[in-house]
């Protein structure tokens, strides 16, 4: 992609606002006493999952898990590859799994369905930094998604390609 330009899709200030209205929705859901355990996917969720969690009002535990369902490609290979799945016990606890963008559904329906049959977490939910509703194979929504993305290969604010631009401070995509 380097032939091409890379534009900007949402400049960080839009990020950063609209993260804190999902924030907000995640604790009138929730509610400030109950203890929430939030799941980041990593890595591309990293960048969301850490402002988000900054915004919450809650006591929080944060744990990592690593799935891939792309390797190096920019499309799902519509197999998921468990990298790293190791959590604390959650039984009988509330659980909110963050990730970077919700496509086909593929990892995430894997994932939970993973947290509520193994683990039996006792309430999950699902909080999507973008929605990509145009790629669902999967009956699957997000309790909480801060936007919605059509067919583009977006890059920045923990997304990558080729493991490169995921510190960019804006969402971009190439043209």
């Amino acid at each position: 992609m380097s032939d091409k330009e890379l534009k900007v899709l949402i400049d960080e200030k839009t990020l950063v606002t609209r993260i804190k209205e999902v924030a907000c929705d995640i604790n009138n859901y929730y509610g400030s006493k109950d203890e929430l355990t939030i799941v980041c996917v990593l890595k591309g969720a990293v960048m969301f999952f850490c402002e988000l969690a900054k915004h919450l009002k809650m006591p929080v535990r944060m744990e990592f898990v690593s799935l891939s369902s792309y390797g190096d490609a920019q499309k799902s290979s519509g197999k998921v590859s468990a990298l790293n799945l190791s959590l604390p016990p959650l039984e009988g606890k509330n659980v909110l799994v963050v990730e970077d963008i919700m496509d086909t559904g593929l990892t995430l329906n894997f994932l939970l369905d993973f947290m509520r049959s193994k683990c039996k977490a006792k309430d999950v939910k699902l909080a999507v930094m973008f929605d990509k509703k145009c790629a669902r194979k999967y009956p699957l929504e997000p309790d909480f998604y801060a936007f919605d993305v059509d067919d583009k290969f977006i890059v920045g604010f923990g997304l990558d390609y080729l493991e490169l631009h995921r510190n960019l401070p804006y969402i971009g995509y190439y043209e």
